[in-house]
This record gives structure tokens, sequence and C-alpha cells, in this order.
């Protein structure tokens, strides 16, 4: 049977629902790819195709003049670095003191343990703004305003990966750390040689949540700096508004484009054991 024998009969065996299915899927991949088109698109257009009436999606003239504008008006790469140093700071800093807690969570056994755990859990449900004016007076009285400290150190552990790690944690066999306690191992070793390396899918992905969050939060950056050079990425595009609220929309497309290169590489780098912890979540 030839090549083009077999499409056709995988043609008609394809059920109705399968290609209603496969239709809504590229819809929906459609629908949730025409913004990052959008951005990529209108950062090489000239300010006069951005501004046209109607609008079109292609441009008519490429050109890499609002990338040149945005190193021209904002100190960019010390932006791109406080970003780095921001949302890495807070991923590492947070994978360590997550995974220290979920462990002592899910796997030793010490009085009050499910309150805490309920009253992490708790705190899920407070608004972050509720938090935000006490956060920034402690700052403050600090002396923390303007400084790596004040973006990192409020961030440094978080309930929600306190949750997640304690939830994978929990699905890994004890008989692992039964044989490690057997050889003598102190509860430390047994943490860093047996659950670790065990985790290391559910820390891949916590990390990638955490960082992509950090790096696209806007309001943190705004609140705990004021000056220019100590604000990232996402603060300093703000900085573009002109004069009666007017956007060089090219110009910020283009700052967009290159603030979303960094997530699209940290995504691509933890995909496999991203998938493999989705694929492993329900294992007991």
């Amino acid at each position: 049977m030839s090549v083009a024998e077999k499409s056709r009969r995988r043609l008609r065996e394809l059920r109705p629902s399968t290609v209603l299915a496969t239709l809504a899927l590229l819809a929906v991949s459609a629908i949730v790819l025409l913004p990052i088109a959008v951005i990529v698109l209108t950062a090489f257009k000239p300010v006069a195709e951005v501004n046209a009436y109607p609008p079109s999606l292609l441009p008519d003239a490429w050109t890499l003049d609002n990338l040149r504008q945005i190193t021209a008006d904002l100190p960019f790469a010390r932006l791109i670095a406080n970003s780095f140093a921001f949302a890495g700071g807070v991923t590492a800093f947070a994978l360590v003191f997550d995974s220290l807690a979920a462990y002592a969570l899910a796997r030793i056994d010490f009085t009050g343990r499910r309150v805490l755990l309920v009253v992490i859990i708790a705190t899920l449900m407070i608004p972050f703004q509720a938090t935000l004016i006490p956060l920034y007076q402690l700052v403050s009285d600090l002396g923390w305003v303007n400084t790596y400290a004040a973006l990192i150190a409020p961030r440094a552990a978080d309930a929600f990966g306190i949750f997640f790690l304690r939830q994978f944690f929990l699905g890994l066999p004890r008989d692992l750390d039964a044989a490690a306690r057997i050889d003598g191992a102190s509860e430390f070793r047994v943490f860093r040689s047996i659950v670790l390396p065990n985790a290391v899918p559910a820390l891949l992905t916590l990390g990638l949540f955490t960082f992509v969050n950090n790096w696209n939060d806007l309001l943190w950056p705004l609140v705990f700096t004021t000056k220019a050079e100590m604000g990232t990425i996402t603060s300093g595009l703000t900085l573009l508004t002109g004069p009666s609220g007017i956007v060089p929309h090219g110009v910020m497309m283009a700052g967009s484009l290159i603030a979303i290169l960094p997530l699209v590489v940290a995504f691509l780098f933890v995909q496999r054991r991203f998938i493999e912890n989705i694929a492993t979540t329900g294992l007991k």
C-alpha cells in the first residue's frame, strides 16, 4: 500500500469528534497566539504604520527603529539585569525555603503540623494588596527601598510553593527515607540526597512558575523602587508613556518582545521536565 493510499485511509477513519476537537484546538491556539503575533509584528513597524487606520497585521516596511529607540529612551540593559536579579533571586530563595518547609510538613511528624499547614494555606486567601502597605512600611523602616533586598526578601518564601512541593513529597515512597536512616543518614542528608533528587520535576515546575510570575510583575517593582535604574523591564516600560498619556506603541511592543524572550527560553529549558511532572503528579 502506497503512502498516499495510507493517508487517504487514515482520513476516512477519522471520527467526526476527532476532527471537531482538532479544529477547536487550532482555533484556541490561534486566539492565544494572536496577541504574540501582534507584539512581534508591531515591533518591526515604522511609526506611520503603527498609527495608521485601518490597522494592518503585517508591516509593509520592516524597520529596526523601535528596537534602537527602546535602548535610547531607557537604561534597557540595566532594567533587564534588574529583572534577572529580581526574578532569579526570588526563584532561588523560594525553592530553598519552600522545599525545606514542604519537607518538614510532608515527611516529619511533629505536634501542630496540620494546624501549621492550615495556617499556611489560609494565607493564600488573603489578597496581596492587603499586605502591601505593611510590607512597604517594614521595608522602609529597614532602609531597603531601592535595593534588591526590598524586591527579593519579602518573596523569599511562598505559601503556594510550600503546598505544591508538600503534595509532591507526599507521593514519594517513605521506604527511601527509612532505608537512608537505617544507614545512618541525618534528616538533612535524607532531604538533600534522597528527596530532592526525586523531586527535580516539581522543583523545575515551581521554579518556572515563580520566575515567570516575578518577571512579569509590575506592581511590586513600582512600589518598592523609586529610581529608574532600580526598576525592572516591566516597570521600565511604563516610563515610555509621554505627555497626555501618549504611548509609542511600536517602541512599547519592541520592549515587550525583548522582555518575553527570556521567558520563552526558560520554558523551553524545562519543558520536558515540566511535562514529566504533570504526567506523574497523580502517582502515589
